[in-house]
């Protein structure tokens, strides 16, 4: 079951109800809800949603197992996650203004659902979600961003598209039947194994791919890669693997497109924390215990993506050297396949939404706070230094003190990894410490490593460096990459000499000068003999250029040869040249030679020094001195030489001066730059926190525009069903004050519109003389209803009830008065009473005695003659059976014959018989069937005749 964790902020409301409108209630999906909600006002978008969706709309409660075809919303002022299907909620732990609710949850839905995790982003500001959905799709999901042309607010989905994080972009009315698709894909390729068709397209795919930029992702997992091509299939609606191959064959710019998704970039600062927590307290303080001031402290980061773990590990090393107080040199390597996550590493700027990973301490002292989000400070950037790299062929670094690779040989099968490892065994220094996973381990390499840290995965080498490091089943494609010839005829070749090679050597050590070989910028390729009289490191940065590398006095002059030997070929040779060293004046022979045998030598040249000759007095030679004139001109020369010293001197104490004034303004001019940059990130924070207030009440006023739209539409149904029922209502408050009153009220009370708010007791009714205002207080007190019939002075007859007022909340709060017409009924009444009346006077005057009788033969009147001739009251024989007269003397099959069977088949009958009922009498009973008309209620009439008495 696919789990959709739908994220929006500012509108989307808008955005939810189209997504939902059509999506059809089986899609066998659930759905997670995480709006940017206000913590202190109670949502109703549950309320609101559950109109567009036939789905069951519900507010996520803590320990619910999510289920399918349901639809899941976040409470306010919680944080929701994923433990194996069940939602958790909890506190918020960061202040308002500072929360990422849907990245927090988008990962837990990654991590808890791996490929059946769905990311989608609608409308919103910020950048909230777009770490999510990196974590989405680098475990398989699917990832869907709303088309920023149909947001309300394009932040959220400008921001995910820009970072690369979106399989589909599309508005969202288009973004169920995409979803529908991708299930129903799935379902098919979980259920159905691998055809040798499908292999046969792998395998054309991954061919082309090589091909295309020079890397095989043949021992990448099958599963993994298999994924990505599905979803660069669904992009294009093909379902054939073969015919995506040869869609890849006509579309070379796809291959490229294929190649960056192949390329997992899942990363995070500090990922793992109790890892780096235990890098920091135990792993590198061991690395750097014992090493010397001018100790470089080597480390390389394989596979860093984006760069959010070299960062870390930089941050992570520069708190372990301040609180050691020693500060060494660093060379953090940070490599990666991807030229792009190389280039967003380089950068250092990440979305403000990493606050999630890094703790206000650290964005506080390691990034500044920049428009896009974060960017890392200048002196932790300068510690890494990012390179492209195809760590499975291309050559690992050397010497290394901490090697870093973390969650790439999860995605590398077996093979692969059994390379990596003695790699990076090779990488590291005698004791360094390989730094993995916790999804990872060295496998069958256990004799190359022990292990510091099982849980969180940190290996020492094990083996000396005189060792073989390089302990692996086949030649490493980065050695056999670089040079052609087989091991033994390297040595071979090592091992040849000869007397002609041994004599040639003796005289390089006795007449050759000292020399070195350069390119064509100075950088030195080889050294002969001994240069410490001529070249010396200088202070700062380490080079091997020739040219910084000379003494002072020696660098024009040297700079000068090397530019006429590149730029015309022209060699110096036994340029003299004096310079100072160790506060002694050095005369040498310099020469500069272009190397001429163009392809030996192509772009070399040869520097060599000579020592010039020195006199017996230890002086060195110079010719005689000139007559007195020149030993004058000399005297002034070195007046003027001393004078200018002197200014010189004073000028350059000036300029200290100067430098020391200027370095103490500069300091002021930082401290106040930084109590700026302090006073700035209040203001960015309290920016944020005002921005989140804002998207907050930007939903809770959607969600009150749809509750107030919907209270229109329901206040229009209430006004035509009040108009359409004729009944005069009339609301009253506790103080029995005007609240509203439909026009059929108007006809008893004399209202108004101006009347609301006025008391009732001031307007004149047309009733006479009822005071329902004392009852109505009476309901209010008692709670009990109140009904009865009156009249107007006009002669309308309604029936009046008071009832209750209660609110939602159970309260009474004043009275309800409603008035029925029943005008009619009562005239009805009146007059069917005086056709009774009427009626009851004609029998009493025809003197007969006569019994009407219902359906099942009870009594329904007798006549005030049949009372009197059988000695029975109107309550003995009213709803008796007419067998039960005179205590049972009636009961006689004939006339229960006659009843039944003969009279529902004829009109009338006469001349019954029934004796002895009264004694020395006898009647005879007639029958008719009759039909009330007002009910149409079957009846029977029977009439009883008294015979005369006989002879």
């Amino acid at each position: 079951m696919p789990i959709v964790g739908v994220g929006a902020s500012a509108g989307g409301l808008e955005a939810f109800e189209e997504f939902f409108r059509h999506l059809p209630m089986d899609s066998d999906m659930a759905f997670v809800l995480v709006p940017h909600l206000d913590p202190s006002h109670t949502s109703i978008l549950t309320e609101i949603l559950q109109r567009a969706t036939t789905m069951p709309v519900v507010e996520a409660a803590d320990q619910v197992v999510v289920r399918s075809n349901h639809v899941y919303v976040i409470p306010p002022n919680r944080d929701m996650a994923l433990l194996r299907g069940t939602l958790q909620l909890s506190l918020p732990e960061q202040p308002r203004g500072q929360r990422m609710p849907i990245d927090s949850f988008l990962r837990s839905l990654a991590e808890d659902q791996a490929e059946n995790a769905v990311g989608i982003i609608l409308s919103g500001t910020g950048s909230d979600g777009t770490l999510g959905l990196r974590t989405i799709l680098g475990n398989g999901g699917l990832t869907l961003v709303q088309d920023p042309a149909t947001a309300k607010f394009d932040g959220m989905p400008t921001s995910a598209i820009q970072a690369g994080y979106a399989t589909h972009v599309l508005p969202p009315h288009r973004m169920a039947e995409v979803l529908l698709a991708a299930h129903r894909h799935q379902g098919v390729r979980k259920n159905t194994p691998p055809t040798p068709a499908t292999i046969s397209g792998m395998n054309q795919i991954m061919l082309l791919l090589r091909s295309a930029t020079g890397h095989d992702f043949s021992g990448y997992k099958k599963s993994t890669i298999g994924r990505r091509i599905e979803r660069r299939m669904a992009q294009h609606n093909i379902e054939d693997i073969d015919v995506y191959a040869r869609y890849l064959k006509a579309q070379p710019d796809e291959i490229q497109t294929l190649f960056k998704e192949l390329l997992i970039n899942v990363t995070s600062f500090f990922r793992d924390p109790e890892a780096f927590q235990t890098l920091k307290k135990d792993i590198l303080p061991q690395i750097l215990a014992g090493k010397a001031e001018d100790y470089v402290v080597r480390l390389w980061v394989a596979g860093c993506a984006t760069g959010e773990e070299a960062y870390s590990i930089a941050m992570i090393l520069r708190e372990v050297m301040e609180e050691m107080g020693r500060e060494f040199k660093v060379q953090l390597y940070a490599t990666d396949l991807d030229d792009d996550a190389i280039a967003i590493a380089r950068a250092g700027l990440y979305p403000a939404n990493i606050s999630q990973d890094v703790s206000p301490e650290r964005l506080r002292r390691f990034f500044v706070k920049e428009e896009g989000g974060y960017r890392v400070k200048k002196d932790i950037r300068e510690m890494v230094v990012f390179a492209i790299q195809n760590v499975i062929k291309d050559p690992p670094f050397t010497k290394m003190d901490l090697v870093s690779c973390r969650n790439l040989m999860i995605y590398l099968e077996a093979e692969l990894q059994n390379r990596l490892i003695p790699a990076f065994h090779y990488a590291l220094k005698p004791g360094g410490v390989l730094f993995l996973s916790p999804s990872e381990s060295i496998g069958g390499h256990a004799e190359l490593f022990s292990a510091l840290s099982r849980k969180w995965k940190f290996y020492r080498t094990a083996v000396p460096a005189a060792s073989n490091r390089m302990v692996t089943t086949g030649t490493p494609t980065w050695i056999t990459a670089g040079s052609s010839r087989l091991p033994a005829e390297v040595v071979g070749k090592a091992k040849e000499c000869n007397i002609a090679e041994l004599t040639r050597r003796a005289l390089v050590l006795a007449f050759a000068p000292v020399s070195v070989m350069t390119d064509f910028k100075g950088d030195i390729l080889y050294v002969h003999g001994d240069t410490a009289h001529y070249l010396r490191p200088p202070p700062g940065q380490a080079t091997l250029n020739a040219v910084d590398m000379a003494h002072d006095g020696l660098q024009l002059e040297l700079r000068a040869a090397l530019n006429l030997a590149v730029t015309q070929g022209v060699p110096t040779l036994e340029r003299e040249v004096s310079f100072t060293a160790a506060g002694e004046v050095r005369k040498i022979r310099l020469g500069v030679r272009p190397l001429p045998d163009p392809d030996a030598g192509a772009g070399m040249v040869l520097i060599s020094f000579h020592d010039a000759p020195v006199s017996p007095s230890g002086k060195t030679a110079r010719r005689r001195s000139g007559g007195p004139v020149d030993l004058g001109r000399i005297e002034e020369l070195e007046r003027d030489l001393a004078y200018t010293r002197a200014n010189l001197q004073a000028t350059i104490e000036e300029q200290q001066s100067s430098n020391e004034e200027m370095k103490s303004t500069n300091e002021e001019l930082q401290s106040t730059n930084e109590e700026l940059q302090s006073t700035n990130e209040e203001l960015e924070t309290s920016k944020e926190e005002l921005q989140s207030v804002n998207e907050e009440l930007i939903t809770v006023n959607a969600e009150l525009q749809a509750k107030i739209e919907q209270l229109g539409s329901m206040q229009n149904d209430m006004k035509n069903l009040l108009d359409n029922i004729n009944v005069g209502t009339i609301f009253l408050d506790d103080r029995l004050t005007i609240r509203r009153f439909t026009r059929e009220a108007a006809k008893v009370y004399r209202l108004v519109g101006t009347d609301v708010g006025r008391p009732l007791s001031d307007i004149k009714s047309d009733l006479d003389e009822e005071d329902l205002l004392a009852k109505a207080c009476t309901v209010i007190e008692t709670l009990i209803p109140y009904e009865r019939e009156v009249r107007t002075m006009g002669g309308e007859w309604y029936l009046t009830r008071i009832q209750p007022y209660r609110t939602l909340d159970n309260v009474i709060d004043g009275v309800v008065i409603t008035f029925s017409n029943i005008s009619a009924r009562v005239a009805a009444e009146m007059a069917e009473r005086e056709g009774n009346d009427i009626a009851e006077c004609v029998i009493a005057a025809v003197g007969r005695p006569l019994l009407v009788l219902d359906e099942n033969f009870a009594v329904l009147f007798a006549s005030d003659a049949f009372c009197r001739d059988f000695k029975v009251s109107q309550t003995e024989t009213q709803g008796r059976s007419v067998y039960a007269l005179e205590g049972g003397k009636w009961d006689s099959p004939a006339l229960r014959d006659l009843l039944e069977n003969i009279l529902p088949r004829q009109q009338s009958f006469e001349g019954f018989s029934v004796e002895r009922a009264v004694p020395d009498k006898k009647f005879y009973l007639g029958g008719r069937r009759i039909v009330c008309r007002t009910s149409g209620r079957p009846l029977i009439l029977l009439t009883v005749e008294e015979l005369p008495p006989g002879p």
